[in-house]
Formats: structure tokens, sequence, C-alpha cells
């Protein structure tokens, strides 16, 4: 069941929650930056790997069987 006494309480929380969401979120990015970056370079290595093993199988796979 919704009414007006739920939904005020759903806008106080979501009101005063969101400041307080934004500030841990900028203190856990200036903590965490480093490893962001590190994190993405990881990604990026393992997509262009991945990359390189997805047009190698392409490009071989014109041979026909010998049988």
């Amino acid at each position: 069941m919704f009414n007006k006494w739920h939904a005020l309480i759903g806008w106080l929380v979501v009101t005063l929650g969101k400041p307080i969401a934004k500030r841990k979120a900028k203190k856990k990015a200036r903590v965490g930056k480093r490893e962001g970056i590190i994190a993405g370079a990881v990604a990026a290595v393992g997509a262009a790997v991945a990359g390189l093993m997805f047009w190698r199988k392409r490009k071989g796979g014109d041979e026909s069987p010998q049988s």
C-alpha cells in the first residue's frame, strides 16, 4: 500500500541520503583513483589480446579439412 505518509518518508530518505551518498562516492573516488587506472589498463590489454586471438582464429579458418 502506498499513501502520502510513505511518499513523505521516501522523499525524506532520498533528499537526505543523496548528499551523503555523493560525499561517500567522492571520497571513494579519491582513494581508489590509482586502482581504477590499473584496472582500466588491465582490461584494455585483455581486450586487445582477446581481439587478436579472435582475429587469428577467423583468419586461419579458411582452410578446408583434408580427409
